[in-house]
């Protein structure tokens, strides 16, 4: 008998009558003049689902080594995938090769379900 994969799943609830829900998720502490929409927008954008596939499928060792795959700066990466951190999207392993020590991104979510309740 094949045994069953475990699959994680990540949910976003927004809900448009209570507001600042997502801001709360990823910990924003000043008020701010957008909507959860806009911030839900700004976490699925193609740069975003680019670097999810990335480490889905080529699974890179290093920001860096995805930054070069993904053709982008490291900095705009850096940022990008700090963003998918906060929201549980990926997670940072540490590796050592040689004297050296780098950050893994690694992907933790197999699905992604979201809920916009009007």
């Amino acid at each position: 008998m094949a045994t069953k994969k475990r699959i994680k799943v990540r949910y976003v609830e927004v809900n448009v009558k209570s507001g600042n829900f997502v801001s709360k998720l990823i910990g924003e502490k000043t008020p701010h003049d957008f909507s959860d929409i806009k911030l839900l927008r700004n976490l699925l954008s193609n740069e975003k689902s680019r670097i999810l596939y990335v480490l889905k499928s080529k699974n890179p060792r290093s920001i860096y080594e995805l930054a070069k795959i993904l053709g982008r700066d490291f900095k705009s990466v850096r940022e990008d995938i700090k963003v998918l951190e906060r929201f549980g999207f990926i997670e940072f392993h540490a590796e050592k090769t040689g004297n050296r020590e780098s950050l893994k991104p690694v992907l933790v979510i197999d699905s992604l379900q979201i809920q916009i309740e009007i």
